[in-house]
């Protein structure tokens, strides 16, 4: 999703080939992660996180001029050109029909994805425990304002309203940048499509950093059984950098000529399923102390068959179609998950040894 993103976005400014842009994009960020490691990532997070500040800025201004009239304005308008944009549920969509659709399954999909990695490593770089509750605060009130970058989407519907461009229909995954080409003059529309690639960079660089840890660290090299040869693991992880790479090139560029109504739907799909198999055996090691490995592999089995199941069997009125809803069957495999990892867990824990 995040390379299918950042190669609409730069191609559309430079007019160049899609499948160009995206070789240069993963060849780029898988490099310097292969070579420089988090320590690479702390100071380029600090670069990208302040350009996506400033640029949220721009975004969520470019549509000053929809406000003249007020709020109560601006959704007069959005009423005109669509009633159903303006209300909380849509039951002509896909993918926001209903409150347990939009509500329940994101808030448990939610509290599923604040416990991966890529998001846990951020906190781990705090130099102190006194930097705790700064590094939150700044979380809270950054993400406040990324989170309204969202009217972005609403302006970039009113620029185009059929959603066409000199008689074309815009990909679904071209909206925002093509609104931002046409938008901006060139000097700004720079600094936006920077921003833009900065927020992909940020949460790819993460991604790949902790998948290619937990595959070579995790998976390999005990198999392997090499897991205290630092050299060899050291090896093994660039190594799987380097074939995830190779994957990521081939599963965008099919993306980018194939889309399913969006990318953020085989994206949503697949990293759902990661979350939900990863979020009991994470809660578990961070709250309980020697978590039986059945619960923790019976809680990840469900969660991944439950997922999948939902999903492709088509178990509910949510995951039928040609667009099928990925956070509901994620919700129904995390609750899923939760439960038999629970069960196990009283089951298989170890009784604490009493002394005589």
């Amino acid at each position: 999703m995040i390379c299918v993103g950042l190669t609409k976005v730069i191609a559309s400014a430079l007019q160049a080939d899609e499948t160009l842009i995206l070789v240069c994009i993963v060849v780029f960020v898988f490099g310097y992660t292969l070579f420089g490691g988090a320590n690479s990532m702390v100071y380029t997070n600090t670069i990208q996180a302040i350009l996506m500040i400033v640029v949220a800025i721009i975004l969520i201004g470019s549509g000053s001029s929809h406000f003249e009239e007020g709020l109560t304005g601006f959704w007069d308008k959005i009423n005109t050109l669509d009633p159903q944009l303006s209300k909380s549920f849509n039951p002509t969509s896909p993918l926001f029909r209903d409150f347990f659709e939009v509500v329940i399954c994101n808030f448990i999909v939610g509290i599923a994805i604040v416990c991966q990695p890529h998001i846990i490593t951020r906190s781990l770089m705090l130099k102190s425990d006194e930097d705790v509750n700064k590094y939150l605060t700044v979380a809270i009130v950054v993400e406040t304002l990324f989170f309204t970058v969202l009217f972005a989407g609403f302006y970039a519907r009113l620029m185009f309203p059929d959603l066409t461009l000199d008689g074309q229909a815009i990909k679904m995954d071209g909206i925002l940048s093509t609104y931002v080409v046409k938008k901006f003059s060139v000097g700004v529309g720079i600094l936006v499509v920077l921003g833009l690639i900065s927020a992909g960079l940020s949460t790819l660089e993460g991604i790949v950093q902790s998948l290619s840890t937990t595959i070579s660290n995790d998976i390999i090299a005990p198999l392997a059984g090499w897991k205290e040869d630092v050299v060899k693991v050291k090896t093994t992880n660039r190594l799987v950098i380097a074939g995830l790479a190779v994957v990521a090139i081939l599963m965008s560029r099919y993306q980018l000529l194939y889309p399913n109504l969006s990318v953020g739907i085989l994206a949503q799909n697949g990293v759902y399923a990661y979350f939900s198999a990863a979020f009991v055996p994470v809660l578990f090691g961070i709250f309980y102390k020697n978590t039986p490995v059945q619960a923790a592999m019976g809680a990840a089995i469900t969660a991944f068959v439950v997922h999948f199941s939902v999903y492709y069997g088509s178990l509910t009125p949510y995951t039928t179609g040609q667009v099928k809803n990925p956070a509901v069957a994620s919700a129904l495999a995390i609750v899923s998950a939760l439960t038999v990892g629970t069960l196990l867990y009283h089951i298989y824990k170890k009784k604490p040894v009493t002394q005589n």
